[in-house]
């Protein structure tokens, strides 16, 4: 928790997120306490490297946790994992695996 001012505590929330490009051919897993301004800077490809290359940028499984540490170990645990075990991560949730960003980006 992050202190406020007037001794308010304001939680902060963290997510992994996993991306795909529009053929499914490859996966992307990051973090990010903002995931919508994320996924935004991923569609307009803001910075160079892997995700802009591969033109990856559709939301298609992200989760929550509380503290940054949590999210970084959950991140370094997923890039661990085999594609096999990624595609079942995403099937249970998004077994179509649509685009969840396209209903939350900020107009």
């Amino acid at each position: 928790m992050i202190p406020a001012k007037a001794g308010i505590s304001i939680m902060k929330t963290y997510y992994v997120y996993i991306l795909t490009n529009i053929n499914k051919t490859v996966l992307y897993i990051g973090f990010t306490d903002d995931v919508i301004r994320r996924i935004q800077e991923h569609k307009n490809k803001k910075y160079e490297g892997f995700t802009k290359f591969y033109n990856v940028n559709r939301l298609v499984y992200f989760e929550r946790h509380d503290t940054v540490e949590e999210a970084m170990r959950r991140e370094k645990q997923l890039k661990k994992w085999n594609r096999n075990w990624k595609n079942n991560l995403i099937n249970k949730l998004n077994p179509d695996w649509k685009d969840l960003s396209e209903n939350s980006e900020k107009s």
